[in-house]
C-alpha cells in the first residue's frame, strides 16, 4: 500500500516528537504471558508463541477472544506492544484496559485504550477513557487518530496509573495526563484493579455510530500482543491489610520511575501530540456536558479547533456562486447498547 503525504508528515512529525520525549524510555523488564496472564474468554482464539512472549487474540464468527491478569494490582505501569488487524475492520474493537468491574459492579473503576475498526482505506482509531466509582454517566473520553499504521507492525501503549497522576502513552509518548484533584471526587480510579487485553464485536456502536457492521468474510481478525509489562503493586488476597497498606514500599518505586514523572520535555511532546492528532475530548463536549469538568484545562487554541460537540471541526466546503443553500441532512438515530463508550458520532472525522 502507498505511503500518502499526509501519512510521510505525520510520520516525520511523530519521530520528532519521540525524540523530544526520548527521556520516557521505560527500562522494565517484560514478562512471559503464563507468568501474569491467564485466559478470559474465547480460549481456543487465543494463540500463544512457541517462546511464550507473543500471543495472538481472534474474532471470528464463533467468537471473540481475550485475557486477563491472574492478580489484583494497585496502582504501576501497564503496557504492551499491540499489532491491529489490517484491511476490512469496521465494528471491530481491541481493547487494552484496567478495571474492577467483576468486582464493583455498581461502581467500579477503570483505565482504557480502545481501538474502533473502520472501513476499507480509513484508519483506525484510539480512544482512552478514565471513569471512576462507576462515573460512566460522567465520562471522561477522548479520541485521536495515530501518526503511523498500527496494522504494519506492533506499537508500545502503556498505562501509568499513581495515587495523584494517569498517564497514557503511545510509544512512550505520553499522549493524556490526568492529574487527581479534590473536586474530583471519587471520580479518580482508588481501587485495586485487573488487567484486559479483548478483542470483540461491537458492530453497534463501534464504527460511525454502528452504521458499519463487522463483516465476517473477512475474519479472522487478529491482534498480537507482545512485550507485555506489569510493573505494580500486586495485591495479596489473603491480607486483609488495605492496599495502601500493602503496597507502601512499592508506592515509593513507582513514585520515582521515570515513567511516573510528567517532565518538561514529555509536557510540550504531549501537547504537540494533542495539537495534531486528537479528534475528540470530553472537555469541549457542550452538548454531553454543559458545565466543564473540573480536571479540564481549556486552552484557547484547542478551543477553537473544536466544536461543541467535542469533535473535531471540519472546515465548510465553499459554495459556488448563485447555488441553492445546502440542506443540512438531520443524522439518522441508531439504537445503541450501553458500552464504554458513549460519544455521539455526528462529527466523525
Amino acid at each position: 500500500m502507498a505511503i500518502s503525504s499526509l501519512m510521510l508528515t505525520s510520520l516525520f512529525s511523530f519521530a520528532v516528537v519521540t525524540a523530544i520525549a526520548n527521556a520516557a524510555t521505560f527500562n522494565v523488564t517484560e514478562i512471559a504471558f503464563d507468568d501474569e496472564y491467564l485466559p478470559l474468554f474465547g480460549e481456543r482464539n487465543i494463540l500463544r508463541s512457541t517462546d511464550g512472549r507473543t500471543v495472538k487474540i481472534l474474532l471470528n464468527q464463533h467468537s471473540g477472544s481475550g485475557f486477563i491478569s491472574s492478580n489484583l494490582y494497585y496502582h504501576g505501569l501497564f503496557s504492551a506492544s499491540i499489532k491491529l488487524p489490517s484491511a476490512y475492520t469496521a465494528g471491530v474493537v481491541v481493547a487494552f484496559y484496567m478495571s474492577n468491574g467483576d468486582i464493583f459492579e455498581k461502581n467500579h473503576d477503570e483505565l482504557d485504550f480502545e481501538f474502533l475498526g473502520n472501513l476499507w482505506g480509513r484508519e483506525w482509531k484510539i480512544q482512552t477513557n478514565v471513569y471512576g466509582n462507576g462515573s460512566t454517566s460522567r465520562g471522561r473520553e477522548e479520541r485521536y487518530r495515530l501518526p503511523f499504521d498500527p496494522t504494519a507492525e506492533a506499537h508500545r501503549y502503556s498505562i501509568v496509573w499513581t495515587n495523584t497522576t494517569i498517564i497514557f502513552y503511545v510509544d512512550e509518548i505520553p499522549i493524556r495526563e490526568v492529574v487527581r484533584s479534590a473536586a474530583m471526587g471519587g471520580d479518580y480510579p482508588s481501587k485495586p484493579m485487573l488487567i484486559y487485553a479483548t478483542i470483540w464485536d461491537g458492530s453497534n456502536w463501534a464504527t460511525s455510530g454502528g452504521k458499519h457492521k463487522v463483516d465476517y468474510k473477512y475474519a479472522p481478525f487478529a491482534s498480537d500482543f507482545s512485550e507485555l509489562i506489569l510493573k505494580g503493586c500486586r495485591l495479596d488476597p489473603i491480607q486483609q491489610l488495605p492496599a495502601h497498606a500493602q503496597c507502601h514500599e512499592q508506592e515509593l518505586d513507582i513514585a520515582v520511575a521515570g515513567y511516573s514523572a510528567m517532565t518538561e520535555q514529555k509536557h510540550k511532546a504531549m501537547l504537540q501530540f494533542r495539537r495534531e492528532y486528537m479528534i475528540y475530548s470530553f472537555c469541549y463536549d457542550e452538548l454531553r456536558y454543559p458545565l466543564t469538568f473540573p480536571d479540564c484545562k481549556i486552552l484557547e487554541g484547542e478551543k477553537e479547533k473544536f466544536g461543541r460537540t467535542g469533535h473535531v471541526v471540519r472546515p465548510s466546503k465553499p459554495q459556488m456562486k448563485g447555488a441553492p443553500p445546502v440542506r443540512k441532512r438531520r443524522p439518522k438515530r441508531h439504537n445503541q447498547p450501553r458500552s464504554r463508550i458513549i460519544i455521539s458520532e455526528t462529527a466523525e472525522v
